[in-house]
């Protein structure tokens, strides 16, 4: 793309807002073209502006960022959202993640993981907040996992019937929180391989992000509880 990535911060705190922006604007390819102060005005200014990512804020007063989510992620008007959070936000962040948000970041994530998130969203990859990770998949999925152990859906079961031994591979990988490169060079395949994998991965399982994907082989209990180590 030409031009900087454009950016709307959404947060119901004035200061918390300013922080981000300060933290954005810094970045020579990154520009914020505005700002909303809680899911409505953010829904609002998303299709005024058509950003590229809406870096999210959960708990907000009117409309919240789980919903606010869903409806910037169904009516396209943008190309991805970033969700920001802190750690007793689990519930709100998995279902940001099912109504179809790019990645994950802690509030306190820093600069440079915060343009990272960032420029990973808009290339169609997920960053997820590394201190994140074993607080979402492996406590909260991995419970709902060991509960609906038994009684996966017969139209779950079938979508994972459906991937190749590869393609099981790379789903692992996601769910593992590997980026394009760290997969291809674990499995030794190119990057436009890799990238077609993944894509067949998110066709076979229905799934609209590579979190989204994770979140899948957790519920059908194809990543299992203490998976990603101690």
């Amino acid at each position: 793309m030409t031009g900087p990535i454009r950016v709307l911060v959404v947060d119901d705190q004035p200061m918390v807002r300013m922080g981000l922006r300060m933290m954005l604007d810094a970045e020579a390819d990154i520009e914020v073209v505005d700002e909303a102060r809680d899911g409505i005005d953010a829904v609002e200014k998303a299709e005024q502006h058509g950003p590229d990512v809406v870096l999210m804020d959960i708990r907000m007063p009117r409309l919240d960022g789980v919903e606010a989510t869903r409806r910037i992620v169904a009516a396209g008007t943008a190309r991805a959202v970033v969700v920001i959070t802190t750690f007793d936000d689990e519930e709100y962040l998995l279902g940001s993640v099912r109504a179809g948000a790019s990645g994950f970041l802690l509030k306190d994530a820093g600069a440079d993981l915060l343009a990272a998130a960032v420029r990973t969203a808009l290339r169609g990859d997920t960053l997820i907040d590394p201190a994140m990770t074993r607080s979402l998949l492996e406590h909260r999925l991995g419970a709902e996992s060991r509960a609906v152990d038994a009684v996966v859906p017969a139209d779950q079961a079938a979508l994972l019937a459906t991937l190749t031994d590869r393609e099981r591979e790379v789903l692992e990988a996601i769910a593992r929180g590997l980026s394009n490169a760290a997969i291809a060079s674990e499995f030794f395949l190119s990057a436009a391989t890799v990238k077609t994998h993944i894509s067949a991965v998110l066709q076979k399982t229905k799934t609209a992000s590579r979190v989204q994907a994770a979140v899948f082989a957790y519920e059908v209990g194809f990543v299992r509880p203490g998976w990603l180590g101690g």
